[in-house]
């Protein structure tokens, strides 16, 4: 079933292209796997208090945002 979420979420981030984590909106971040309102906004204010993300994997630095999750929509999201 993970593998399945894998390949899906690569297939959509194509389809609708990365979303940059340095410049999403609320609604925006809300298109990836596992993140709702909450999470986005915790998103957001992790990037407000760093001057933004440097590579996808500090999203693991954001509260309630493990591994796991930063593995199924790495490939939907870049910063740059």
């Amino acid at each position: 079933m993970v593998k399945l979420l894998m390949l899906l979420s690569l297939f959509f981030s194509f389809a609708i292209g990365a979303i940059n984590i340095n410049k999403a909106n609320s609604a925006q971040l809300q298109r990836l796997y596992g993140i709702g309102p909450t999470k986005a906004q915790e998103i957001i204010k992790y990037r407000k208090a760093h001057n933004g993300f440097r590579s996808v994997d500090e999203l693991v630095n954001v509260k309630g945002i493990g591994a796991k999750t930063v593995i199924k929509i790495k490939p939907q999201v870049t910063v740059r």
